[in-house]
């Protein structure tokens, strides 16, 4: 097979470093890479919405199977476009990614269908100082989400009356995540510990693979702003196996029900994350695609083919069996990101990136590619996430990989690195 992936991200290079394991593979393609993905696959300059580009490269190439790693497209209507072409590719419709793109869309979706979240309220740009005394009335902590797309970062949890106030205006009034906010959730702030889990899709079927723990807050004991994660580890163990049937049962089956009976048939990866609460799992947002970087955890702990899986997806034939359906997974892995000084908000990029030759010694540790370029052949960084350093074992305990990865990170070093160095922790409190 010949694969395209389209996106150019430490989940992206997950995807790659994959797919190069299989057997069925012969030639990947990714379009735009990045330095760490060109090692594994051949780069392509073109860009993730670039439909036609896409479209013409794919025909040229005879492309048989093109993986779609990050949001945008999707929410713009790639899935639509190559099946109307008659070209085989892994993701949601634009109709089926709403569940992601509008965070109303999701919410209201739930409410019809009966799925476990959170109380909310909606609120239009015209409806502003509606919403600002509505958060007069709430009980504190309050949640708000930009309704749009915010690369991972549209989401403030306000602790104070003041907090929630300046997030209104922050979203609505200074417009910071542009169109993202003309519309804005208000969520009751749900108590538990999070998590996620994808669920690779057919329409109808569904396998569920190794849940993962994110880490989104930019410093360490979850404090700071929101970023797009600084780092996840799998298995994460609130997620126990009754836990993940329960999930299965009433939020990923009513779920694929309810997008079929709405005519948005679901293909993908629907990813949940989930907030487990003492009344059991509920849902604090869907993607419409592999998160990042839980990615980076998830996949490594996978033991089957990934390419059958997502092709078995993109045409709607997924036998759970034969793709090792809440089984297909052993061991654990642990990612820590690596940033910018600065990230979430201003960074500097060029900074000169030393130590990757360093980890040729370590055997389970990888070093995913998020933010990087070369320039006159030196790596150096290119994003606010650069690299996102990960361990992973099929035998021992979390402890230890946790201990390999971070033994992977102290081998690296740029002007201003910084990183988390409690990821994993909350699952070792288990």
């Amino acid at each position: 097979m010949r694969i395209l992936v389209i996106g150019s991200g430490g989940r992206e290079h997950a995807l790659v470093w994959k797919i190069s394991q299989s057997a069925r593979v012969q030639k990947i393609y990714c379009a735009s890479g990045n330095p760490g993905i060109g090692s594994l696959a051949g780069c392509i300059p073109l860009s993730p919405t670039d439909f036609e580009g896409l479209l013409k490269f794919v025909k040229e190439k005879k492309v048989d199977l093109t993986i779609v790693g990050p949001e945008q497209p999707l929410a713009e209507g790639i899935v639509d476009f190559f099946v109307a072409h008659g070209h085989a590719i892994f993701g949601p419709t634009r109709a089926a990614a709403e569940l992601e793109w509008s965070k109303a869309f999701a919410k209201e979706f739930m409410q019809r269908h009966g799925i476990p979240t959170s109380a909310y309220k909606t609120f239009t740009l015209p409806q502003r100082q509606e919403a600002a005394r509505y958060l007069g009335s709430v009980t504190y902590p309050v949640v708000l989400k930009a309704d749009g797309l915010a690369a991972g970062k549209g989401v403030v949890i306000a602790r104070k009356h003041d907090e929630a106030l300046d997030a209104l205006e922050t979203m609505m009034g200074q417009r910071s995540f542009g169109v993202a906010g003309t519309v804005v959730v208000i969520e009751e702030f749900m108590t538990g510990e999070e998590a996620s889990v994808f669920a690779i899709c057919d329409g109808t079927r569904h396998v569920t693979l190794a849940p993962a723990q994110d880490h989104k807050r930019v410093f360490d004991h979850d404090e700071g702003k929101n970023t797009g994660g600084m780092g996840a580890y799998a298995p994460a163990p609130m997620v126990t196996p009754d836990v993940l049937r329960t999930v299965e049962r009433t939020i990923i089956e009513p779920t694929l029900r309810g997008m079929s009976a709405e005519g948005r048939p679901y293909k993908g990866c629907l990813y949940v994350g989930l907030m487990i609460t003492g009344a059991g799992p509920k849902v604090v947002e869907y993607n419409c695609r592999f998160g990042d970087p839980e990615t980076q955890v998830v996949l490594p702990m996978y033991e089957r083919d990934l390419v059958s899986l997502l092709e078995a997806s993109a045409v709607g034939r997924i036998e759970p069996s034969e793709h090792g359906g809440g089984s297909a997974w052993t061991g654990s892995a642990v990612c820590v990101v690596l940033a910018s000084k600065g990230y979430p908000d201003a960074y500097a990029s060029g900074k000169l990136i030393n130590g990757l030759d360093k980890l040729n010694g370590l055997s389970n540790v990888m070093v995913f590619h998020a933010g990087t370029t070369r320039i006159e052949g030196k790596l150096v960084t290119s994003g606010g996430r650069v690299l996102g350093v990960t361990a992973s074992r099929k035998e021992g305990d979390l402890a230890s990989t946790i201990r390999d990865a971070y033994k992977g990170v102290s081998k690296i070093e740029f002007a201003g690195m910084q990183f988390r160095r409690d990821i994993g922790m909350k699952g070792l409190g288990r």
